[in-house]
């Protein structure tokens, strides 16, 4: 098991990575790219649903990136993956593997999403719809 402070792709997990930095960027985007797909495919969401995820990216990019996870993400990018990564693992913590693929997908009772579909509300909200989903979720299970 990791300790608090061990690192992972460079950054420990007592201090935030600086986004900022181009070197932090280029070391977590390989990783964030593939958790990012596996995350796309767990939860089965069609490609326009994944683009839209990561910010409108183009169809282009969007396949450069399945092919290649050597790619550097752009600040932006990589925050909304940071999210998503949050929101599957509040996801598989609170629910059984079934339930918390399909969770994004199926209509929500709760007024945050209007009867829509939190994948739905993701994409429509973008970064601040991300956040807003993962804190809900953090606070069901109790998180910070």
């Amino acid at each position: 098991m990791a300790t608090l402070n061990q690192q992972v792709a460079g950054v420990t997990w007592d201090q935030s990575a600086d986004l900022s930095d181009r070197t932090v960027i280029k070391r977590l985007s390989p990783t964030g790219i593939k958790a990012f797909f596996k995350i796309a495919q767990s939860w089965e969401l069609r490609d326009e649903d994944a683009r839209q995820l990561l910010g409108g990216i183009s169809n282009g990019a969007f396949y450069e990136l399945k092919r290649t996870s050597a790619r550097s993400l752009d600040q932006d990018r990589l925050t909304r993956i940071s999210f998503l990564t949050g929101i599957f693992k509040a996801l598989n913590i609170l629910y059984s593997k079934k339930l918390a693929d399909r969770w994004v997908q199926l209509p929500n009772s709760n007024p945050m999403f209007g009867g829509d579909t939190p994948l739905k509300y993701m994409i429509k909200g973008g970064v601040p719809a991300l956040l807003r989903v993962r804190q809900l979720l953090d606070s069901r299970r109790g998180g910070h």
